[in-house]
């Protein structure tokens, strides 16, 4: 599989600029891998393709508010900080972007919050990537909590607003450490899994922290040679029981997102079964993939040659996918983070 593989051409008016509201009233897309029909709904209809004993697996990573606007010393050049994760509460080290990078050099002091927080650059790891040290001890989190802007998607086109502290969130969100929201999940509210809940469905809480892999491009056009960065992830001991019980009843697990296959994909026993595991994953998903563990995929409608359309086109099929991409945009379809969502059946 080539990169030119996963182009496709989406009008700049697919791109969702707000989420639904209520969440669960946005459009879903139903494609079935094996013959390729497509059929239309709403996301509420997503109850109807449940079975009793089967398993919906989501991602309780929380979104931080990872964007940091401060100025260069001396100079007050306006830098923006996104953190990617913390390598260090003892030594508040953090692995970065930054931009405009040409503007930060090892050694240069990037200050917020009125002076009273700065960080000093140490390293440089990628061409934007930097490794910096804040003057701070303890719970940084604390503060970003309060000077932070949630780490939208640029291609949303718009600046950050208040509400995106609640809308790039999911309701399942409960664990610090993610720069991207798990966007399948944006769809579901506390009604429709109470609904699940009622049908027999098992729901199983996961996490896998996005990172920095989510803004890194594909710049290479033979895939084999593209390196995906670690993310941690754990799949607690209740998790794992909770997914095993459906595969050995002959249930269907549901993984909302490519965040949840990665965590799963990457947990598999010789048995065909999830092992409890906390662990970093760099498992790069692209076809051809033989998944052992996810049989339906709940999903959004991604940009191209990203990591994740790969992924979306391993399980349901690259041509079939892309033809349902192209269907999506003539039939109106909200694309990206924000937009709507596909179940791959």
């Amino acid at each position: 599989m080539k990169l030119s593989d996963f182009r496709f051409t989406a009008p700049k008016s697919a791109t969702a600029k707000y989420p639904a509201d209520p969440r669960d009233s946005s459009k879903l897309l139903a494609l079935d891998r094996k013959t390729g029909e497509m059929t239309d709904h709403n996301f509420t209809d997503i109850v109807s393709f449940f079975k009793k004993g089967d398993c919906l697996v989501v991602n309780e990573s929380r979104v931080f508010p990872a964007r940091l606007i401060g100025k260069k010393e001396k100079t007050n050049a306006q830098i923006e900080v996104m953190l990617l994760r913390e390598l260090s509460q003892k030594d508040a080290l953090w692995d970065v972007i930054v931009d405009p990078a040409r503007k930060v050099r090892i050694g240069n002091k990037i200050y917020f919050d009125d002076n009273k927080l700065y960080c000093e650059v140490i390293d440089n790891t990628t061409s934007r990537g930097r490794t910096v040290r804040f003057n701070h001890t303890g719970d940084l989190f604390k503060t970003i909590e309060r000077i932070g802007l949630m780490p939208l998607p640029p291609y949303i086109g718009r600046e950050t607003v208040e509400d995106d502290r609640e809308y790039y969130q999911t309701i399942f969100a409960k664990t610090n450490g993610s720069v991207a929201a798990p966007t399948a999940g944006l769809h579901f509210t506390k009604k429709l899994i109470a609904r699940l809940e009622r049908k027999g469905v098992r729901v199983a809480r996961i996490t896998l922290h996005i990172n920095r892999s989510t803004f890194d491009p594909v710049e290479v056009e033979d895939l084999t040679k593209h390196k995906m960065h670690s993310e941690f992830f754990e799949i607690t001991p209740a998790a794992a029981e909770t997914i095993n019980k459906t595969i050995k009843g002959k249930g269907k697990v549901f993984a909302v997102g490519a965040s949840v296959v990665r965590a799963l994909e990457s947990s598999v026993l010789t048995s065909g079964t999830v092992k409890p595991n906390r662990n970093w994953t760099d498992k790069f998903i692209y076809p051809p993939y033989d998944f052992k563990i996810v049989n339906r995929l709940i999903t959004n409608f991604h940009q191209q040659e990203s990591t994740v359309l790969m992924m979306v086109c391993a399980f349901g099929g690259r041509e079939r996918v892309l033809k349902s991409y192209k269907y999506a945009a003539k039939a109106g379809y909200r694309f990206y983070s924000y937009g709507d969502a596909m179940l791959i059946l």
